[in-house]
């Protein structure tokens, strides 16, 4: 049999290879069940989960909480992915929290994100996807996204806790997250599930599978070798 052909992207001068998604589900259905379960924006209103990515290929990153200061920056990175570089790669971006729907705008002023977003506020997605709950204690790495020390971090979490509007933690504090590539149709091109809150994919490792263009996440200006 012979191998597939590589896929490619086309960018101006030419095409360019698109590395094949990995990961232990990669290749498997979503469950119908699953797709069928709702999610809610930002004004309440129930969307299936499988529409999200029924006609498209998309990125879903689910976050442990909104009032984790480990997701607030890792959104905020998020936030800093040109639309135009997702559509030329004709790929959209989905952040899926476990909140009450009421602290999505709250949530999206303070990082700047502005690509979709939806909740699980009864976490039924993350359980059916096997998101994991708890800590596992496991070597994760310096994150490139992460730039508050535990301390620090934890001090502002707690501060918008006491001063948001609703006084919760916007999410089970023991839920873990995970990103997965999805669609069209129900289709997992790659799933990983956090062990732990810092447990994260690294943001270009993710863009580069389907084919999206690096991002510089820091404030320095790119440097061009020439």
């Amino acid at each position: 049999m012979a191998a597939p052909a590589p896929v490619t992207r086309q960018v101006s001068g030419g095409t360019v290879p698109v590395p094949a998604p990995s990961g232990p589900d990669r290749g498997q259905p979503l469950a119908a069940a699953v797709a069928e379960l709702p999610v809610l924006d930002a004004r309440g209103q129930r969307v299936p989960f499988g529409a999200l990515f029924r006609e498209r290929r998309a990125v879903v990153v689910f976050v442990r909480h909104f009032l984790c200061y480990i997701c607030k920056e890792y959104v905020e990175d998020l936030a800093k992915i040109p639309k135009s570089f997702l559509r030329e790669a004709n790929v959209t971006l989905i952040v899926i929290g476990q909140s009450s729907y009421h602290h999505i705008e709250p949530f999206c002023r303070l990082t700047g994100y502005s690509h979709e977003i939806y909740v699980d506020p009864e976490r039924e997605i993350y359980k059916r996807l096997g998101m994991k709950r708890g800590e596992e204690i496991a070597s994760s790495g310096q994150s490139p996204h992460v730039k508050s020390n535990l301390l620090s971090g934890s001090l502002q979490s707690l501060w918008r806790a006491v001063t948001g509007p609703l006084f919760d933690f916007q999410g089970d504090p023991a839920q873990q997250g995970g990103i997965l590539i999805l669609g069209p149709g129900n289709n997992i091109h790659f799933i990983h599930r956090d062990r732990n809150r810092l447990d994260h994919k690294p943001i270009n490792s993710v863009l580069q599978l389907v084919g999206v263009q690096h991002v510089n996440f820091t404030n320095r200006p790119s440097v061009i070798h020439v």
